[in-house]
């Protein structure tokens, strides 16, 4: 059944504890899309690698439980070339790749732990937002567009959400009424895009009318679109491009897929356990770029 705005408005404090809920999925986890889609937002870098602008996120659209979708990726080069592609454990189903770098971690030799955190998976965010200030595309601004970000941006929207102290409030950031508009600050830090001083404001309405902000909420983009299973390759045609990545040598050995336990693996959230994540850049723009080098 379709949700109506006036619904959107009344459930705004319930749709607070899903996002939390969602959000503890992720962070206590228990189990190829075009890059020039001018849907997509991006903030334009100058010389030094530096970027600002202010944007809102949005709740979720109409018939869409959530205001965010993700997608895990991996990206990284083989003897036989590039592997570049989205993991179907994304939407719950075994990967070649997954049961590849899980048969590396598990054979306890450091140096096959080492090639499966290189081949990791990297975690890669969906959301639509609206574009309050954009100086160097100002044409950009007042307007919707989809937004790509990665594990640390959700951590800020995490924080927000699930605050660490008693004296702040929990603050649902994708709402209209009681939502924040965000501070996008992009630093280049060791060759890579940094958003550590990124920052929420003060919660604010996006609008102080309603029929504004329902307006905005009716050019929403769906997201689903990014999880659906025929988006995505087939077990097989994975398979099949990693064994010529990897030199069609260590995959074919394996007569059998293994059983894997997603909850001790070492790559949730696109970090292994022991290692600390610097770059949130490391996606499949990144890795694309690399290719097409």
């Amino acid at each position: 059944m379709a949700n109506s705005f006036a619904s959107l408005k009344k459930n705004r404090k319930t749709d607070l504890e899903k996002l939390n809920q969602s959000i503890d999925k992720i962070n206590n986890p228990k189990n190829n899309f075009n890059r020039e889609d001018d849907r997509f937002w991006k903030a334009e870098l100058d010389k030094s690698g530096s970027g600002y602008a202010l944007i809102r996120f949005l709740p979720a659209t109409n018939n869409e439980d959530m205001p965010y979708v993700r997608v895990f990726n991996h990206g990284f080069q083989g003897p036989g070339g590039w592997y570049i592609e989205n993991s179907l454990t994304t939407i719950g189903q075994k990967d070649p790749l997954a049961e590849y770098n899980s048969t590396l971690w598990n054979s306890g030799i450091e140096a096959n732990k080492e090639i499966a955190r290189k081949q990791k998976r990297r975690l890669t965010y969906f959301s639509n937002i609206f574009v309050v200030e954009d100086k160097a595309n100002p044409q950009n601004e007042g307007k919707n567009f989809l937004f790509r970000y990665g594990k640390k941006i959700f951590d800020k929207i995490s924080s927000m959400s699930n605050p660490e102290f008693e004296d702040e409030t929990p603050t649902d950031v994708f709402s209209f009424w009681e939502g924040a508009n965000f501070k996008l600050k992009i630093r280049k830090v060791d060759g890579y895009s940094n958003y550590d001083k990124s920052e929420f404001v003060t919660p604010a309405p996006l609008f102080e009318d309603d029929s504004e902000m329902e307006r905005v909420w009716g050019e929403e983009y769906s997201l689903e679109e990014f999880v659906k299973e025929d988006n995505f390759k087939t077990y097989d045609a994975l398979k099949t491009r990693l064994d010529v990545v990897l030199g069609n040598v260590q995959t074919a050995a394996m007569t059998a897929p293994p059983t894997i336990d997603h909850d001790v693996l070492p790559f949730d959230g696109g970090s292994p356990i022991s290692e600390s994540s610097t770059s949130e850049d490391e996606n499949l723009d990144y890795f694309k770029k690399l290719a097409e080098a």
